[in-house]
């Protein structure tokens, strides 16, 4: 019996749904970067983006444990001759958890064009509401 190797064109992707309320935000993360690889399906293959889709909402009311939301920073550079910048997470959450998130995400996922077409199909959302409906998504808990 041959080995069953994946192809991207013949793929189903279905929809799925991540509620960050009251979760950790590295828990949550991990989730939904293990679902944007396809590494839950069976049929998961190393050299193929065999992912789904997922929305995540109430990203604003993930949580970080222990300290990190006073110690942990994000540090971001300009380009210029001291333009480092550094936001603590308690003001990223604050005023722009969906990057945080997001970033979360992608720090998970792999360095290369695979991993850039799984950040491409995840979407995330403040509150509790999101455009995607009409994919009719499934609630996926963790």
């Amino acid at each position: 019996m041959p080995t069953f190797a994946a192809n991207k064109d013949k793929l189903e992707r279905k929809w799925y749904i991540l509620d960050a309320a009251g979760k950790p935000l590295g828990k949550t993360a991990a989730a939904a970067a293990t679902i944007l690889r396809g590494k839950h399906r069976p049929e998961f293959t190393p050299n193929v983006d065999c992912g789904e889709f997922v929305i995540i909402v109430n990203a604003d009311k993930a949580v970080l444990t222990g300290k990190k939301l006073e110690n942990k920073i994000y540090y971001r550079h300009t380009g210029y001759i001291g333009g480092l910048k550094a936001v603590n997470y308690k003001q990223l959450m604050e005023k722009n958890p969906e990057f945080a998130m997001t970033k979360a995400v992608k720090g998970m996922l792999p360095k290369n064009s695979i991993g850039a077409a799984c950040v491409s199909r995840l979407k995330v959302y403040r509150g509790n509401e999101h455009k995607q409906q009409a994919q009719k998504p499934e609630i996926l808990e963790f």
